[in-house]
């Protein structure tokens, strides 16, 4: 059995025209998000995590898009968070556009084989024009839990 985004995605860590003001206000506003579910034992670890990650390279994947991730025990299972942002904000991103998407991935640090999978199956996803378009004219949770729902079941 593969594990999918929209396993691992709550629907309460998705937030549509977030306002942040820059990089470290959006990873914190995430970090926030994700915990704001009951489901992380040590918010500050998670934190950490996801800010020493961020240092080594930035999460900025390109054409709009910022993925961090990090792997912790303040989880117990691999978890996502995921915003739109009401203004694109500079992330540092490899093509040096700014970001209005982010898609925070934690997992598990005995789990490394379903973290990378799932990078890549995000990666594959929002490589997509027609689903970065959609995401960002997204109106409400619903709306993107069903296009996560729908891209993946093309991609499995």
């Amino acid at each position: 059995m593969d594990i999918k985004i929209s396993d691992i995605l709550d629907p309460s860590c998705i937030r549509l025209n977030l306002e942040v003001k820059d990089k470290a206000d959006a990873l914190q506003q995430m970090v926030d998000l994700l915990a704001s579910n009951g489901k992380v034992s040590d918010r500050g670890s998670l934190a950490t995590v996801i800010l020493d990650r961020e240092r080594l390279m930035s999460t900025g994947i390109g054409n709009g898009v910022a993925l961090p991730h990090g792997k912790t025990n303040a989880v117990d299972r691999s978890m996502a968070a995921l915003a739109t942002l009401q203004s694109p904000i500079d992330f540092d991103a490899l093509d040096d556009k700014p970001v209005s998407i982010i898609l925070l991935l934690v997992g598990t640090e005995g789990n490394v084989g379903v973290h990378l999978r799932l990078l890549s199956r995000i990666s594959r996803m929002v490589g997509s024009e027609q689903f970065r378009t959609a995401l960002l004219n997204a109106k409400s949770v619903e709306d993107v839990s069903a296009l996560l729902g729908s891209n993946e079941e093309e991609k499995a």
